[in-house]
Formats: structure tokens, sequence, C-alpha cells
């Protein structure tokens, strides 16, 4: 998709390509900020190729205007996601009592994974689930 927004932004050219600019921008800079543990490096060599092939396009004051606008709604997004979800822990405390015990519950994972690498002959004590309520959701 990278490639074909790139294509896209060549064959249009600089003044046909101005208005659809923080269109094109957003995924780019989506792949560009974020920050998950499995990311292929590729993806992001390719996205940052591509802006500057756009600065080059339609100069650096356009593509200056049009990338700031394009962070400035992604960061307006993330807060009004922030919002929102501290509004449903006050809202709804059970749901909010179970993202915890979830959250808490892969935290305990994540530390015996952690130690058994780091030791190869400590086995961790893993939880074992027998009984069908493990398997419901927590009410």
């Amino acid at each position: 998709i990278f490639k074909f927004l790139g294509a896209i932004s060549v064959d249009l050219g600089q003044d046909r390509i101005k208005p659809y600019l923080p269109t094109i921008l957003t995924p780019l800079y989506r792949e560009l900020n974020s920050n998950y543990a499995e990311q292929d490096p590729t993806l992001k060599n390719l996205s940052q190729e591509i802006i500057e092939l756009l600065k080059k396009l339609v100069g650096l004051e356009a593509f200056s205007l049009a990338f700031s606008s394009v962070q400035k709604q992604a960061n307006q997004k993330r807060a009004m996601r922030k919002k929102q979800r501290a509004l449903q822990t006050v809202a709804n405390p059970d749901i909010a009592a179970r993202r915890k015990l979830k959250r808490h519950k892969n935290k305990v994972e994540t530390r015996k994974r952690k130690i058994e690498s780091l030791r190869p002959m400590y086995k961790a004590k893993r939880h074992r689930s027998h009984a069908l309520k493990d398997l419901a959701m927590v009410e």
C-alpha cells in the first residue's frame, strides 16, 4: 500500500496531490510513530522514503502544514481514547476490574517467561486450569 501511495503521488504531480496529502500521510505517520514489539523495519524505512519523496514533490512548506495537521489529529484521537478509558473506569467499574485482573495476570505470566529465559534450569509454576470457572468470564 505504501508503494501504491508513493506511485500515485508521483503520478498525480505537485498540484493535484496537495488536497490528498493528509490522507496519504496518515498511514505513513502511523507507521513511523508505532512502537509495536513485532514491527517490521522495512515498512518503517519504506514510509520514511515515501515521506522524503513527498517532501521533494510538494515542497517543504505544504508538506509541513499537512504533516502537522496529521500529527495533531493523531494526538487528539489518542487523547480522546485515553479520556474515554478513564470515563469507562468510573462508569463501569466491573469492566475496569476485569481489565485490571487480565492485565495483572499477563504481567505475572510475562515475569515468569522472563525468569525462565534468564535461568533455563528454573521452571516457574504455571497456573493450571482444571475448572470450567477458569475458562469463564469473571463475574
